[in-house]
């Protein structure tokens, strides 16, 4: 008997032992990290609103973490070669993902055969920022407003196409719902380069149209090469404060921009992730970064903890499959 009790004595011990040795183990990591350069991979070419907002926060996170950030640009199959780059990359902190609304809730449903799931094989850290989209024509489409631009789509049915930064960018989402409910038709052409490479088609006169994010677009639309008929937001944004919102022209549902933030590979310790939110948080609290966020048009929007950030993806995730099931959307 006394034997016996000795016994579960020293397997208690041992196990809290273990559990005492983990717990010192977890926070020395996250007290010591990080020691190295640190990878962002942003899974988009340069040019568009993700590179945008990486560049400026890879600045700011290196000063918090008094670490160098270098940025990976990885694109490909709709972000997923970078998703999948990440998620599979060591799960120690230093390698991190800067995903938007596209690649990690709107692929999973519009791409069901990718192996990555989001919620599962990565960390949520933080909600970054929310980049308005704007509708945007090439000056050769003889249309100033949204009521004439449909107009001018119905009577060429099929003949006009459109652009968007990828087959799973919310923007692209937003204008399959945008015909669904106007009966227009328009043919879709994907461009692999992101928000910089549609905006590029747009200018060259490829296609007629794109809904993509105000900050590819936003220099162009200022020169009089695009123009802009209509913004993707809940209220009119101040670097275009003549252009109506989609909301006001009859679409209260066209109201989510393209919001973007930080990841990292699922198994990545909690307090490491822990501390890149306080120092992503911390880091965009500068009133420079602010200030060059907003001059693209883009909000600072971050998360109050990784909890928070996981529980906003859930919902994420959850509505953008209602509207790729209700568009009909497939990744062509």
């Amino acid at each position: 008997m006394v034997r016996s009790i000795t016994a579960r004595i020293g397997a208690t011990a041992v196990c809290l032992l273990a559990q005492f040795s983990a717990a010192a183990q977890t926070a020395t990591v996250g007290n010591d990290y990080p020691t190295r350069p640190i990878r962002m991979i942003v899974p988009f070419a340069p040019g568009g609103a993700s590179d945008f907002v990486a560049r400026i926060l890879q600045q700011r996170l290196g000063e918090a973490l008094s670490q160098q950030i270098v940025v990976d640009n990885r694109s490909g199959a709709a972000g997923n070669v970078g998703v999948e780059a990440a998620a599979r990359a060591n799960p120690d902190g230093y390698t991190l993902l800067f995903g938007n609304v596209g690649t990690m809730a709107i692929n999973p449903s519009l791409i069901p055969q990718f192996a990555i799931r989001p919620l599962r094989d990565l960390a949520g850290i933080t909600l970054v920022s929310d980049t308005p989209g704007a509708l945007a024509l090439h000056p050769s489409i003889p249309a100033t407003t949204v009521k004439e631009f449909v107009a001018y789509a119905k009577a060429r049915p099929s003949q006009l196409n459109y652009g968007s930064a990828s087959v799973g960018s919310a923007q692209r989402l937003a204008f399959e719902y945008f015909m669904s409910k106007t009966g227009i038709k328009l043919v879709h052409v994907a461009y692999k380069a992101g928000a910089g490479g549609v905006t590029a088609g747009v200018l060259a006169g490829e296609v007629s149209a794109t809904m993509t994010t105000v900050t590819a677009v936003l220099p162009h639309i200022k020169a009089g090469k695009l123009r802009a008929l209509a913004v993707v937001a809940p209220q009119r944004i101040s670097q275009l404060p003549e252009t109506p919102t989609m909301i006001e022209i009859g679409f209260p549902e066209l109201t989510l921009g393209s919001w973007a933030g930080l990841f990292a590979p699922a198994a990545t310790p909690r307090a490491i992730v822990r501390k890149l939110h306080a120092a992503t948080t911390r880091a965009l609290s500068d009133t420079d970064a602010r200030n060059r966020l907003s001059s693209g048009g883009v909000e600072l929007v971050t998360s109050k903890s990784p909890e928070d950030f996981t529980a906003f993806m859930t919902v994420q995730t959850e509505f953008w499959a209602r509207i790729v099931k209700e568009t009909g959307a497939t990744p062509d």
